[in-house]
C-alpha cells in the first residue's frame, strides 16, 4: 500500500482523501446478514473440489450443493461463528444464491466471504473473516459514492455481478455506480501481469519489483523515466475499448523526447578504441567549451579537455566501410563533437588482428562540412565509471 502511494505520489498526483475498503468492513458484513435474512446467501461447507465440480463449464450448466437450502437461522448461525473464529480456514464459506444454471459462471453462487486468519495491515486481528473482491467492489464503490469504477476488460463479465450485488444495497436517493470496462495497457516485449511479475521476484529472474526491467513504476524510476514522460506516455495512447498491444519504442520515445530537453549533456566512451592525433602536439592540451543542453539556453555551457590521445567507440569506426556508413573510416572525415575535424590516416593492429590504435590528423579548418559527429573523451582526463545498460527483459514481441 506505502510502495503504490509513494509511486502515485511520485507520479504528479496527491489524493483529496485516502480510501480503504477495510473502512466498511462492519457495513459489508452487515449486508451480508442481511443477504441471509432475505434468504440470498447461504453457508457452504463444501470442499473447494467439490463445489467446483457442482459448478459446471461454460458449456454446461452446474448443480444446486447440499447445503444450498439451509435454513436462514442455521445461516446465521454459522456465519457468526465463522466472524468468531470457531472455525478453520476453509471449513465454511459464504456464498450468495443467485442460479447454478446461469449462463455466465460469475453468476453461480459466487463466493462472498471466506475465513482467513490472518492479520490485517490497518485492522489487525478484527476479523478472521474477509469479503471477496466481487461482493468488496460495487458496495465500497456505492458507500464512496463513486460514479463510475473503471476496470479493464478482463472484468467484462463481472459487470453482471456488479450490479446484481448493488441491486441488493442500493436506496434510491443514493448515486448508484456504473461500473466500465476499457482495454489495459498492453506493451510489446513487456509482461504487464502482477502474477507473472510475482514469478519474476519469486524466482530471482530479476532483483526485486523495483528492478529497472520491470514495468512497474518503481522499476521505471530506478531506470531513469521521468514522471512528465510517462504521463506523456498514457496520454498520447489514451483509451480503448479492444485488447491490442502498445509498441514499447513509443515509450522510449516518450523518455527521449523528455530527457532531451531536460537533461545536461555529458560524453562517454562505453568500448574505447585509442585515437592518436599525430600533427597535434604531445604537450598541448586546450580547454574547449560544450553547451550542456542544446535545447535548453539557460544549461550554460562546461569546459572539456582535449588531447593528442583520446578515446572513441570502436563501433564508429571502420576500416572499409560502404556510402552510407557516415562514422570515421580510413580516409574518411567526422567532426568529434564541439571540436575538430579528423581525418583517419591508419590503424595499429595487435598480433591477432585487432585494432588497438587509429592513427588520424586533425584540421582546424572547423567549418568544412562533413556528414559525422563522434563522441570521445580525452584520455589524460578520462574517468572511469559503472554504466549499466538495460535492454527489453524479453526478446519476444508477446511473451504473455
Amino acid at each position: 500500500m506505502d510502495a503504490i502511494k509513494k509511486d502515485v505520489s511520485w507520479l504528479g498526483y496527491q489524493w483529496a482523501e485516502e480510501c480503504y475498503s477495510s473502512d466498511y468492513f462492519q457495513q459489508l458484513y452487515d449486508w451480508a446478514v442481511q443477504l441471509i435474512k432475505d434468504g440470498k446467501a447461504y453457508v457452504d461447507s463444501q470442499s473447494s473440489e467439490a463445489m467446483a465440480a457442482q459448478k459446471g463449464t461454460p458449456t454446461q450448466p452446474g448443480v444446486d450443493g447440499p447445503y444450498r437450502n439451509r435454513s436462514v437461522e442455521e445461516n446465521l448461525d454459522l456465519f457468526e461463528r465463522m466472524k468468531a473464529g470457531e472455525f478453520n480456514e476453509g471449513e465454511h464459506i459464504l456464498r450468495a444464491k443467485i442460479d447454478m444454471q446461469h449462463p455466465n459462471m460469475l453468476m453461480r453462487d459466487p463466493l462472498i466471504y471466506r475465513i482467513l486468519k490472518k492479520h490485517h495491515h490497518r485492522t489487525g486481528n478484527d476479523w478472521c473473516i474477509y469479503p471477496m473482491y466481487d461482493w468488496t467492489h460495487g458496495e465500497s464503490d456505492y458507500i464512496e459514492q463513486i460514479s463510475h469504477s473503471l476496470c479493464s476488460l478482463e472484468f467484462k463479465p463481472h459487470r453482471e455481478l456488479y450490479d446484481w450485488f448493488l441491486d441488493q444495497v442500493v436506496e434510491g436517493n443514493r448515486l448508484r455506480p456504473k461500473q466500465r470496462e476499457f482495454a489495459r495497457l498492453n506493451l510489446s516485449y513487456t509482461i504487464m501481469s502482477k502474477r507473472k511479475l510475482l514469478k519474476l521476484v519469486e524466482e530471482g529472474i530479476v532483483n526485486g519489483w523495483d528492478d529497472p526491467r520491470m514495468p512497474t513504476i518503481s522499476g521505471l524510476r530506478r531506470r531513469g523515466y521521468t514522471p512528465d514522460a510517462i504521463r506523456k506516455f498514457v496520454e498520447t495512447v489514451g483509451v480503448a475499448k479492444r485488447e491490442n498491444i502498445i509498441d514499447v519504442s513509443l515509450l522510449e520515445f516518450c523518455i527521449r523526447e523528455d530527457l532531451n530537453k531536460i537533461a545536461p549533456r555529458v560524453m562517454a566512451v562505453l568500448d574505447p578504441v585509442k585515437l592518436v592525433i599525430t600533427n597535434y602536439p604531445e604537450d598541448k592540451e586546450e580547454w574547449l567549451e560544450a553547451e550542456n543542453n542544446p535545447e535548453d539556453e539557460s544549461a550554460g555551457y562546461r569546459q572539456i579537455p582535449f588531447s593528442r590521445e583520446l578515446y572513441i567507440e570502436k563501433e564508429d569506426f571502420k576500416e572499409v566501410a560502404g556510402s552510407k556508413f557516415f562514422r570515421l573510416k580510413l580516409g574518411g572525415e567526422v567532426r568529434l563533437k564541439n571540436a575538430y575535424i579528423i581525418k583517419a590516416e591508419q590503424v595499429v593492429k595487435d598480433k591477432n588482428g585487432t585494432i588497438t590504435e587509429i592513427q588520424c590528423t586533425y584540421s582546424e579548418d572547423t567549418d568544412k562540412k562533413v556528414k559525422g559527429t563522434l563522441h570521445w573523451v580525452s584520455i589524460k582526463h578520462a574517468v572511469r565509471a559503472e554504466v549499466r545498460e538495460y535492454d527489453r527483459l524479453f526478446v519476444d514481441e508477446a511473451p504473455r
